[in-house]
């Protein structure tokens, strides 16, 4: 399974790569406000960044919500570097869009997804990934994994190689039951990746192994 980070903050992106396991990164314009950046050049000198940092897919959101708006967009987006993603929401023009990239072997991601059909459509229209958002799922009471198990069922019965990323990743049971269900991409903030790496039973058996080697060497 991939790791992407979200955020789209550069130190945040830094720390995750050079723990060497980080395989790409979404962004979105709310993680893009937070971060303080706005106006048209300097989103685009982030992505450049951004991509700087990372050797992997990068998904940049079109704003645009027509047609021609979103075309227009996801090409100068693309264009600024061959690991950009054009991630283009869950509408009818977005699947229009998403059939148009496709053709002409731009990556896409098809963001906002909250049904299985809604990522059948996608993956019919040529998507790179789809982005099912399990966190914002589980806030209306309903089962994120559900959704991800649904959609690796229809896609392993077509062949579809339209890859499942599953979003709105908060914690590190979403990321293990993600893993366990077969989405082929997980994305999540730094915190919840670093997570995995906490045990109490690693942090006492380090301790013990540390207090016996000093008391071994007569420290």
């Amino acid at each position: 399974m991939k790791f992407f980070i979200d955020t789209a903050n550069l130190a945040e992106i830094k720390e995750a790569y050079d723990l060497g396991v980080l395989d790409g990164v979404t962004t979105n314009p709310s993680l893009m406000a937070k971060e303080n950046i706005s106006g048209q050049e300097n989103v685009i000198n982030h992505y450049k960044a951004i991509c700087d940092i990372v050797d992997g897919d990068i998904s940049a959101e079109v704003i645009a919500t027509d047609y021609e708006g979103m075309i227009a967009e996801g090409l100068a987006l693309a264009a600024l570097h061959p690991n950009i993603v054009v991630k283009i929401p869950m509408i009818k023009d977005g699947i229009k869009a998403i059939k148009y990239f496709s053709g002409k072997g731009i990556k896409t991601n098809c963001t906002l997804i909250f049904s299985a059909g809604q990522a059948l459509l996608a993956a019919k229209a040529g998507a790179t990934y789809v982005s099912p958002f399990v966190g914002r799922l589980d806030d209306i009471s309903m089962d994120g994994m559900k959704l991800i198990e649904q959609i690796r069922l229809i896609f392993d019965n077509y062949g579809f190689e339209t890859e499942i990323l599953a979003a709105s990743v908060r914690n590190p049971i979403h990321i293990l039951k993600c893993a366990e269900v077969g989405s082929d991409v997980i994305t999540a903030p730094l915190s919840a990746i670093l997570a995995l790496l906490n045990h109490p039973l690693t942090d006492s058996g380090l301790a013990k192994f540390l207090a016996d080697h000093k008391k071994s060497a007569g420290l």
